[in-house]
C-alpha cells in the first residue's frame, strides 16, 4: 500500500508498461455500500465453503454486525504504532516491491534486474530467504513505542506478498519456517502485552490474488521475449496464486471472485486470530468476500465478547474499493488522510513516517508533522495508527529513532490532552483547512491553528505549532457562545504556575512564556 501505487490500482488505470502481456489493470474507485462487493460479489454460501464461527451475539449478516460498538479501550488509546514490515523491505526500494518487480519499466523492475537478476530466474520467492531480521529486538523497540505514547501496537500479519509473519498452520510460506525462522507476530505480541498495550494484526491477504498477477507475466522484448516469470511455475502456485483461469483474473476489483481463494483467506485469517487472539484486526480494503468475510468478522467479534455480549475487539476496514463497508459494523480506517470534522463514530487514520516498507529514497515525516496530525485527528474523534519504518534487519533508521525521541519528549508533558480524551463541541479553529479523505495528509499547520479535546470538566487547547507571545483563541471568547461559564484558570502543561490570560468578548488571549515547555506544539489546560 502506498500513496501512489494504491491510488493508481484503485482508481485511474495503472499503465501496463512494455512488459505486461495483458490489458492495463484498473480497479473500481467508488465507495462500496453495505451488502455490496462491487461487481464481484461471490455466491452467498456455496456448498464448498466451510465457515465455522464461535457462538456469540454476532451473526454473519450485516444487520447483526451493525450492532457493533467500538470498545472504550480503543477510544481512550488515541495513538498506536504499527510495524508494516516484512520481506519487501529487503531491496530497500519501498512499497509494493513484490508486485512491481514484475513490471518492466517500473523502477522496481529495473532495481531487481540490476541487483538480483531477471524475474524469470530470480523472483520474489528468492527475496524471502534474504529477510533475516537479524537485529530485530521487539523488547527494546516496544519500550521506545511506549515512551512515545503508543497505547496499542499492530503487527503486520500478512501483506499482499502472501507471506505470513506468524507460525502459520495452513501456509508453508511463513516467517517461522523461512527467512528469519521466527514467529514475528508472536514476538511482537509478547512484547506488547508485557507492557500493557493492546495488540493488533493487519491482513492484506484479501487483495493478494489479483495484486500478484504480474508475477505470471513475461517480457515483451528481447532478450527475454515470452519467457515466463517465476510466478507461472506451478511449483510456487501457493505463493503467487493459481491465476491461470481467466474468469478469476478480474481487472475490475481489489478482490478476486474465486471462491476457492475466499476459503483460503478465511482459513488463514482464522488461524491468525484464533492463535494470537488480537484485540484489533485491520483489513486493507473493505470487508472481503461477502458471507466469507462476514463469517470471519462475526467469529472475531464473538471470541472477544464480554459477559454483557459487547465485544472488546476492533475491526478496521476502509470505505473505498471492493468489499463490504458500513460505518456501523467496524471502525473506519482512513489511509494517509484525515476527516474534515468531528465524526460521530470513532475512526482511525493509518499512515507511515516514511514509505510503507523501507526505502533508501524517501522523505520522512518530522515530529511536528506527526504531533500536529495526531492532535487534529484526536480532536475529531479519531485515532492515529503510525507505522514506524524499520530497516530490513529490524533496527531503526535514524529518522525513525529521532521521531520516537521527539514524540517521547512531547508526550511526557502533554499526553493528558490526548489519551482518554473526547472531542469538544467544535474540533478547533485556525487558518489551515484540512482536506477530507484518504491520501490527503499533507497539511501545513501554524501556531494559530488550535485543536480542542476534553476530559471530564477540563478543556484542552492544543496549538499546532509554536504560538507567538500571545495565544488568541476566538472560539473561547464570550460572544462565541461555546462556553456556558467563564474561564477561571489557564495552565500551560509543563509549567508549574498558571499563565495570565484575559477573556474578552472576541477571544481568550493567553500570555505565553518566552521558553515553551515543549517543541512543536503547546497545550493549554482550561478550568471553567
Amino acid at each position: 500500500m502506498n500513496k501512489i501505487s494504491k491510488r493508481s490500482f484503485l482508481g485511474a488505470p495503472l499503465l501496463a508498461t512494455v512488459g505486461l502481456a495483458s490489458a492495463p489493470l484498473a480497479f473500481g474507485q467508488e465507495t462500496t455500500k453495505s451488502g455490496a462487493d462491487g461487481d464481484c460479489k461471490p455466491a452467498e454460501k456455496p456448498a464448498e465453503y466451510r465457515l465455522p464461527i464461535a457462538s456469540g451475539p454476532f451473526a454473519p449478516d450485516m444487520a447483526s454486525l451493525e450492532q457493533y460498538h467500538a470498545p472504550d479501550w480503543f477510544r481512550d488509546a488515541k495513538f498506536g504504532i504499527w510495524a508494516h514490515w516484512g520481506p519487501q523491505a529487503v531491496p530497500r526500494a519501498g512499497d509494493w516491491y513484490a508486485r512491481q518487480m514484475y513490471i518492466p519499466g517500473h523502477p522496481h523492475y529495473d532495481h531487481h534486474l540490476k541487483t538480483y537478476g531477471h524475474p524469470s530466474e530470480v523472483g520474489y520467492k528468492d527475496i524471502i530467504p534474504l529477510w533475516k531480521a537479524e537485529k530485530f529486538d521487539p523488547e527494546a523497540l516496544m519500550d521506545k513505542y511506549v515512551a512515545a505514547g503508543a497505547k496499542y501496537f499492530v503487527s503486520m500479519g500478512v501483506h499482499h506478498d502472501n507471506f505470513d509473519l506468524w507460525n502459520s498452520k495452513t501456509h508453508r510460506w511463513n516467517a517461522a519456517a523461512m527467512g528469519p525462522k521466527r514467529d514475528i507476530v508472536g514476538a511482537w505480541k509478547a512484547a506488547a502485552k508485557k507492557r500493557g498495550l493492546r495488540f493488533g494484526v493487519s491482513e492484506h491477504l484479501g487483495a493478494s490474488h489479483n495484486w500478484f498477477y504480474p508475477s505470471h507475466m513475461y517480457d515483451q522484448m528481447w532478450p527475454k521475449l515470452g519467457v515466463n516469470y517465476d510466478g507461472a511455475d506451478p511449483r510456487f502456485a501457493d505463493l503467487y496464486h493459481d491465476n491461470k483461469d481467466e474468469p478469476y483474473r478480474s481487472t475490475e476489483t481489489w478482490y478476486t471472485r474465486d471462491p476457492a481463494y475466499h476459503q483460503i483467506w478465511f482459513d488463514r485469517i482464522r488461524d491468525l486470530v484464533d492463535n494470537y487472539q488480537p484485540d484489533l484486526l485491520y483489513s486493507d480494503g473493505g470487508l472481503p468476500f461477502g458471507i466469507v468475510g462476514r463469517s470471519l468478522l462475526s467469529h472475531f467479534y464473538n471470541n472477544a465478547a464480554d459477559k454483557n455480549g459487547r465485544t472488546q475487539a476492533v475491526y478496521n476496514c476502509k470505505a473505498f474499493g471492493s468489499g463490504e463497508y458500513s460505518s456501523k459494523m467496524c471502525v473506519q480506517d482512513v489511509e494517509r488522510g484525515v476527516l474534515k470534522g468531528i465524526n460521530p463514530l470513532p475512526w482511525q487514520t493509518d499512515t507511515s513516517n516514511g514509505d510503507w516498507f523501507y526505502s533508501d529514497n524517501y522523505t520522512y515525516k518530522t515530529a511536528p508533522d506527526v504531533i500536529h496530525m495526531l492532535a487534529d485527528i484526536v480532536s475529531k474523534n479519531g485515532n492515529l495508527l503510525l507505522n514506524i519504518v524499520l530497516y530490513p534487519d529490524g533496527s531503526l533508521p535514524p529518522e525513525s529513532q529521532s521521531l520516537l525521541d521527539e514524540l517521547a519528549a512531547w508526550m511526557s508533558v502533554n499526553s493528558e490532552a490526548i489519551h482518554g480524551s473526547r472531542p469538544w463541541k467544535i474540533y478547533g479553529e485556525g487558518p489551515t483547512e484540512t482536506t477530507d479523505g484518504a491520501f490527503m495528509e499533507n497539511n501545513v499547520y501554524t501556531g494559530q491553528d488550535i485543536r480542542f479535546t476534553t476530559k471530564g470538566d477540563t478543556l484542552y487547547a492544543i496549538t499546532l505549532g509554536d504560538p507567538s507571545a500571545t495565544c488568541r483563541i476566538v472560539a473561547l471568547g464570550r460572544k462565541a457562545g461555546h462556553l456556558s461559564r467563564p474561564v477561571r484558570k489557564v495552565k500551560l502543561l509543563g509549567q508549574a504556575k498558571p499563565v495570565s490570560f484575559q477573556q474578552t468578548d472576541e477571544a481568550l488571549v493567553v500570555d505565553m512564556p518566552a521558553n515553551l515547555p515543549t517543541r512543536h506544539g503547546s497545550v493549554l489546560k482550561l478550568s471553567l
